[in-house]
């Protein structure tokens, strides 16, 4: 299990979640970007530090956890979550070699330490919004809640999922080592992106994203009040939304390619965003990125 964290104010609370939570084998890889947590973590045999003496960034520490571990299966944690009882396990027996799972997600009061839906549905689906849905080019191939999707299919327990958030994925070490690792740091830039290029990945490769309802975590979504742990540029953000889009919508050279993002748009249709004419959505692209 890998937690990459910088100046993570709930990172104490979440080991905890993690060391109490977890039902079965498990070794906790928390890299610490350029800090360290205070009050100081608890000592655990199955806790393990990487510790940066100069941040790096998201991608490079969750990489790092990684050529570290030697599990059969990995997962990544934001460090800002309460989880379920029994997690590991239930996710675990619940995912395919060329799967990458998604449990529920909850909204967390990290505040009160509880899960704060506040009457809303949990959050279980996602689509890849279409990036060019206005004129400018500026809109990137998002992963957005998808809110029908949930309603339609709220009884469906395992179910497929195009995209997701990328505050928890599960998936297992052959899945990584085959088609998804490392992270690309070089194109992506250190933090933005991280799902679309997973989910991408395992779905362009023949595998499949799941979202597994009988399980779940809580995630608190920080906004101004407790502020961002990792920090990026404006233009390393922009420049990773950019090579996103570019690279997926023009099927960029992915060796492990077995089919195309409009395979894959078309697979879960309609998608909200997309235009009908799939043609002209996908030679818009050309057309833009020739010109550029």
């Amino acid at each position: 299990m890998i937690i990459p964290s910088r100046n993570e104010k709930f990172l104490p609370q979440t080991v905890k979640e993690v060391l109490t939570k977890s039902r079965g084998d498990l070794d906790l890889f928390v890299t610490l970007d350029g800090y360290w947590p205070d009050p100081p973590l608890p000592e655990d045999p199955r806790l393990h530090f990487i510790h940066k003496g100069k941040a790096q960034g998201m991608r490079p520490g969750i990489n790092s956890a990684v050529a570290l571990s030697r599990s059969e299966f990995l997962l990544k944690l934001d460090g800002h979550c309460m989880l379920d009882e029994g997690f590991d396990v239930k996710l675990a027996a619940d995912c395919d070699q060329d799967w990458v799972v998604i449990p529920r997600r909850h909204r967390l009061d990290a505040d009160a330490w509880k899960i704060d839906d506040e009457g809303r549905l949990p959050i279980d689906y996602h689509y890849l919004s279409y990036p060019f849905e206005r004129d400018e080019v500026t809109c990137g191939l998002h992963g957005a809640e998808w809110r029908e999707r949930a309603k339609a299919r709220k009884d469906v327990l395992l179910d497929d999922e195009m995209s997701s958030q990328g505050s928890c994925w599960f998936m297992s070490r052959a899945h990584w080592d085959r088609i998804v690792g490392p992270l690309d740091v070089a194109n992506y830039g250190t933090f933005v992106q991280e799902f679309q290029e997973i989910g991408c990945k395992t779905w362009l490769s023949g595998g499949r994203v799941k979202v597994n309802k009988k399980t779940w975590y809580a995630h608190l979504h920080k906004g101004t009040k407790h502020g961002r742990g990792y920090t990026i540029s404006r233009n390393d953000h922009a420049r990773g939304v950019e090579f996103t889009k570019r690279f997926w919508m023009l099927d960029g050279g992915f060796s492990q390619r077995k089919h195309s993002l409009r395979w894959l748009i078309e697979r879960f249709s309609p998608v909200p965003t997309w235009p009908v004419d799939l043609d002209e959505a996908f030679a818009r692209a050309r057309r833009l990125y020739a010109a550029a």
